[in-house]
C-alpha cells in the first residue's frame, strides 16, 4: 500500500487522491493543507515551496485548491493562479519551477487513464521520485524474496541484460577516459619538462651574455685609445651579445615570464633586475615582494622627488648617463649616487679607519686616488676643500664609472648587484666571499651570495643594494607609484650590456 496517510472517507464527499513527487499516494475527504510545514498533511520539503502553500477543501459538491499566498505562486500549464476547482484531475506546480503534483477525485471518470497521467506529469515537471515505487517493485532488495508473476519476472530478466550491457559500455568509457585522463597527464608532465627545459635554456643563454659582458669588460679595460684591431674586437663582441639577447627575449615570450598575470609593477621589477645584470628567471622567490617593501619607503617620504629634482636643475641626469653608458653600463647605476648623497656634491661623511667619504659618489681617499681624483690636504676633517677633486662632481662621476666598471668586470662577473653591494661593503669584503666560489656568472653572482653568506652580509648593504634596485624601479615609471614627473632617464638611447 503506497498511501502513508488515509483520512476517515464522509460518503458524502468523493475522495480526493494526491500524488506526491516522491511516490506517495495520499486520500482525503477533509480539507488538509499542503506545505513544508511538519503539520501540514501532505508534506513536500522543497525550497519551492512555502512552509503553507496551498490549501484543499471539499465546498458546493467540487473539490477546490486555494494559494495561501506562498512565496512562489500555485501554477497550472505554467499559469499562476489563485484557486482551482478540481473536476477530475489537475497536476499542480508550486512555484515556477518547484515539485508538481496530481490531484485526482475518485470516480470522476477515466481512472486507468489517470497513473499514466502520473507518471507523465512527474517526468514533464522534471521530478523522478514517483518511480521508486516502481524501482522498488521489480528491482528492490526484497524483489528477490517475493512470489512474482511471469511478467515482473520478464520486466526483470529484461532489466539485468540491460544492467549487463550498461556494464561493458561503462567499462569501455572507463577505459577510454583512463587513456584520455593518462593522455592528458603526460601531456601535462611533457609540458612542464619541456618549460623546465626551456627555462634551463634561457638561463644558460643569460649567463653566456653576463660571460661576454665579463670578456667585454676585461677587453675594454685593455684596449688603448689607438687600437683599431681591440675596437673591431669589441664591435664583435656586441654583436654577439645582441644575437644572445634577442634568442633570450624568444625564450622569455614562450616562458610567458611577461605575460598578463603580472602587474605593471612586478614587470618593471624584473626588467630592471636585468638591465643591472641579474637573471630575472633566476630570482629567489619573494624578491618581487622585498623589492616592492622597499619602494613604499621610497613613496613614504620626500627624498626621491627631491633628489631627482636636483639632479634635473643642475644638470647632473645626463652627465652621469653618460659617462656610465661609455663604459657599457646601465645608466641605472644613477641612482647610486642618490643613494650615496642625493645629489649633493660637497656632503661629507663621518670619519672611520678608512678615511672620511667625500662628494657626491662618496670616494674614501685610497679609492679616490686610485681612479686619479686628487685629495685635498683636508682630508681627514668634514669640511669643504677646494682642492679635493672629490667635491668635483664631474671628476668624480668619471672616476666612479670607472671604479664600477673595474668591479663589473673582474670578481663580481658583470652582476650588477654584486657591484652595488661591493661600492658599499668594501669590494674587498665582497671579494673575500666571491673567491669561495666558482667564477662564473652563473655561481658568482647576488642570488647566490644571499643563498650562501646571508649572514655574513651586513644589514646595511642589504638595504643598500635595495633601496638602489627599488629606486630605479620607481625611476622607469614615477608616475606609476605617485610621483608627479616621468623617467628622468627617458632621454637615453640605452645601450644596455
Amino acid at each position: 500500500m503506497n498511501a502513508s496517510r488515509h483520512t476517515p472517507r464522509s460518503p458524502s464527499v468523493p475522495e480526493l487522491q494526491v500524488h506526491t513527487p516522491d511516490g506517495r499516494v495520499l486520500r482525503f475527504s477533509t480539507a488538509f493543507h499542503v506545505g513544508r510545514d511538519h503539520d501540514c498533511e501532505v508534506r513536500v520539503n522543497d525550497v519551492h515551496v512555502s512552509r503553507k502553500h496551498i490549501a484543499a477543501s471539499f465546498d458546493s459538491g467540487i473539490w477546490k485548491l486555494r494559494d495561501l499566498k506562498s512565496a512562489n505562486g500555485m501554477f497550472v500549464d505554467g499559469e499562476k493562479v489563485e484557486t482551482l476547482s478540481i473536476d477530475e484531475s489537475v497536476s499542480i506546480t508550486l512555484g515556477a519551477a518547484g515539485p508538481t503534483l496530481l490531484f485526482e477525485v475518485e470516480g470522476a471518470g477515466g481512472g486507468p487513464k489517470r497513473r499514466t497521467d502520473v507518471r507523465e506529469t512527474v517526468q514533464q515537471g522534471g521530478e523522478t521520485r514517483l518511480l521508486q515505487s516502481y524501482e522498488e517493485r521489480y528491482f528492490g532488495s526484497k524483489a528477490g524474496a517475493e512470489r512474482v508473476g511471469g511478467r515482473t519476472q520478464m520486466i526483470r530478466r529484461a532489466f539485468q541484460n540491460v544492467q549487463k550491457k550498461q556494464r561493458r559500455q561503462s567499462w569501455a568509457l572507463v577505459a577510454v577516459a583512463g587513456v584520455a585522463i593518462a593522455t592528458a597527464v603526460g601531456y601535462a608532465i611533457y609540458k612542464h619538462v619541456q618549460e623546465a627545459r626551456q627555462q634551463e635554456v634561457a638561463e644558460e643563454l643569460f649567463y653566456q651574455m653576463k660571460t661576454l659582458d665579463v670578456d667585454l669588460a676585461k677587453l675594454e679595460q685593455r684596449l688603448a685609445p689607438t687600437d683599431q684591431e681591440g675596437k673591431q674586437q669589441v664591435r664583435g663582441y656586441l654583436a654577439r651579445r645582441r644575437e644572445l639577447e634577442s634568442t633570450y627575449d624568444k625564450f622569455l615570450t614562450v616562458l610567458n615570464l611577461y605575460d598578463s598575470h603580472l602587474s605593471e609593477e612586478d614587470r618593471l621589477i624584473l626588467r630592471v633586475t636585468r638591465r643591472f645584470g641579474e637573471c630575472e628567471l633566476a630570482a629567489p622567490s619573494g624578491y618581487i615582494k622585498e623589492v616592492k617593501n622597499y619602494i613604499r619607503k621610497w613613496q613614504s617620504t620626500d627624498r626621491f622627488r627631491s633628489s631627482v629634482q636636483t639632479a634635473q636643475d643642475r644638470g647632473y641626469t645626463k652627465q652621469i648617463a653618460e659617462e656610465l653608458l661609455a663604459q657599457n653600463l646601465p645608466p641605472q647605476y644613477f641612482y647610486l649616487a642618490m643613494q650615496e648623497s642625493s645629489f649633493n656634491p660637497f656632503i661629507s661623511g663621518p670619519k672611520t679607519r678608512w678615511g672620511v667619504a667625500k662628494g657626491m659618489w662618496q670616494f674614501i681617499p685610497e679609492t679616490g686616488a686610485r681612479y686619479g681624483l686628487t685629495i685635498g690636504p683636508l682630508s681627514g676633517s668634514g669640511g669643504p676643500d677646494p682642492l679635493d677633486d672629490r667635491f668635483n662632481w664631474k671628476k668624480a662621476t668619471r672616476a666612479a664609472s670607472l671604479y664600477i666598471k673595474d668591479i663589473y668586470a673582474t670578481d663580481a662577473q658583470a652582476s650588477g648587484l654584486l657591484v652595488i653591494a661591493s661600492y658599499n661593503w668594501g669590494e674587498q669584503r665582497v671579494i673575500d666571499l666571491l673567491k669561495t666560489m666558482p667564477e662564473n656568472p652563473q655561481e658568482r653572482n647576488f642570488w647566490k651570495v644571499l643563498e650562501k653568506y646571508r649572514s655574513r652580509v651586513p644589514d646595511q648593504t642589504y638595504d643598500y643594494v635595495f633601496n638602489i634596485v627599488s629606486a630605479a624601479v620607481i625611476g622607469e615609471n614615477p608616475r606609476l607609484f605617485g610621483f608627479q614627473f616621468d623617467n628622468p632617464l627617458g632621454f637615453v638611447d640605452a645601450r644596455q650590456p
